[in-house]
């Protein structure tokens, strides 16, 4: 009966291996039914202090494995927001990039509309879905932006003015997160912080590899 001793924390370990929510939950209750085993089979006397805690464990994570499912089932996301999922927000559960989406706005800009303006304040992150833009600093080209990658993200980080101007070089279809409400939806949910940070920082590395 030992093992089921050792399994309940190799179990445990593992699950704080595990970034998705919904298996770390089940591993929980997997872990804690190991535990409960353990716990009645193994001492002279179940120690039913403990298998009544892990009884409580696995209540609440099936609770919760339950609002997940049936908030999973309410997520529909159109074609265009499906592959900015797959293609850049696959670390986010799909409720909370429906959360992040819903927030957001999508807009269309013109060949040669301005999307920041350098020296003026960012009141929006931007993502571009389609199309390409130029990245202008000090009246010259220093690079340029397409589908795929945010404008506006070093203020997001920083909270200073534009840093260059970004410029529509065809038509762009973006989705536009105003900044004041994405701190405010990132505050209430700190994963979605941490996983929104991840996806900002891959992108501005890849913009620093391509300079």
């Amino acid at each position: 009966y030992e093992l089921a001793g050792h399994a309940a924390f190799a179990l445990i370990m593992v699950s704080y291996l595990v970034r998705d929510l919904f298996w770390l939950r089940c591993l929980s209750i997997v872990a804690s039914f190991a535990g409960i085993a353990y716990n009645y089979f193994v001492p002279a006397t179940p120690l039913w202090l403990v298998i009544y805690w892990n009884v409580a464990f696995v209540g609440v994570n099936a609770v919760q494995l339950e609002i997940m499912r049936r908030e999973k089932r309410g997520v529909r996301f159109s074609e265009e927001e499906h592959d900015l999922y797959e293609t850049l927000f696959r670390s986010f559960a799909p409720v909370e990039f429906m959360r992040l989406v819903r927030i957001g706005r999508w807009a269309d800009a013109s060949a040669g509309a301005v999307l920041t303006i350098q020296g003026e304040p960012v009141s929006d992150l931007i993502l571009i879905s389609n199309g390409r833009a130029s990245v202008e600093a000090g009246g010259r080209c220093i690079a340029h932006l397409g589908p795929g990658e945010f404008v506006g993200e070093m203020s997001l980080v920083t909270g200073d003015l534009a840093t260059a101007t970004v410029r529509a070089d065809e038509p762009v279809r973006y989705l536009a997160w105003p900044k004041a409400a994405l701190d405010r939806l990132l505050t209430r949910y700190p994963s979605m912080r941490f996983a929104m940070q991840a996806v900002v920082s891959a992108n501005l590395t890849r913009k620093l590899m391509r300079e």
